[in-house]
């Protein structure tokens, strides 16, 4: 890929997220469009558009973060059923997880409301309470 992703401008600091863990491999911060409300995006640092291309150490250190993300979700959001995960990246072609509590399969097929404004102050909010 020769042009920056989104995600890529987020980690590099070019453009804010609301961060709930970064380590040297990947980094975790709060969706803006959620699939429903808690949901995180789980990214990995090297730019590749999908998942099987990543180094393994990459690999596993993704599915890492996915993993402390879903027992932070399940801590936070402790009514729900379940915590969805969605490897998917049609928006944005840089490897990314999307993690997020749900009590049904038709919440995980939720779509977003990308018109809205993102309420950043809940965003921040929920994020300082998954932040590891």
């Amino acid at each position: 890929m020769s042009e920056d992703s989104i995600f890529t401008k987020i980690i590099r600091g070019e453009a804010p997220c609301h961060k709930v863990h970064e380590d040297d491999k990947t980094i975790a911060f709060m969706d803006i469009y959620p699939i429903q409300p808690g949901a995180v995006l789980v990214v990995a640092k090297q730019q590749v558009d999908h998942f099987y291309d990543l180094a393994d150490e990459d690999y596993q250190a993704l599915m890492a973060t996915v993993k402390r993300v879903a027992n932070q979700l399940t801590l936070a959001f402790p009514d729900k059923a379940r915590i969805g995960v969605i490897i998917e990246g049609f928006e944005v072609p840089h490897v990314h997880v999307k993690v997020f509590p749900i009590d049904s399969g038709h919440e995980l097929r939720h779509l977003p409301d990308m018109t809205r404004e993102p309420d950043h102050t809940e965003l921040a909010k929920i994020a300082t309470t998954l932040a590891f």
